[in-house]
């Protein structure tokens, strides 16, 4: 049984570690990142896998119990809400941003491939009508 003890210790421990670790990793991801969506990929992607390790390293702590449930219940709505949410602010960014050609070399590509396809679509109209 003490051997079971020290297992579930260490796997805690280790799941309670990593989720620091990322967290650490997404605070230098914000702070050092230039574009507010790479900040916001960094923020969301290190808060969903950051808080999930360190809850799933304390339901380990905590055994099985009722408080664990709640743990779960918790890390099962942030991988909800987390990317939901960070998709919206991103769109939001996206279609709000009047520099965004400037940050994005797709965005210029995007809107070149855009001019093209209403242009062919005009021609095709146009030859459909003669």
């Amino acid at each position: 049984m003490e051997i079971l003890e020290w297992v579930r210790l260490l796997v805690g421990g280790a799941l309670l570690l990593s989720g620091l670790l990322i967290f650490l990793i997404e605070l230098y991801g914000i702070f050092h990142l230039k574009y507010v969506l790479n900040r916001m990929h960094a923020a969301a992607m290190g808060d969903t896998l950051g808080i999930s390790f360190s809850l799933i390293g304390l339901m380990i702590f905590s055994g099985l119990n009722f408080v664990t449930l709640k743990m779960m219940l918790i890390v099962i709505f942030l991988w909800f809400a987390s990317p939901v949410s960070s998709h919206m602010l991103a769109r939001l960014e996206v279609s709000t941003n009047e520099d965004l050609k400037k940050h994005c070399q797709v965005y210029e590509e995007l809107s070149r491939l855009e001019k093209d396809l209403k242009e062919e679509k005009i021609k095709e109209e146009g030859g459909e009508e003669e």
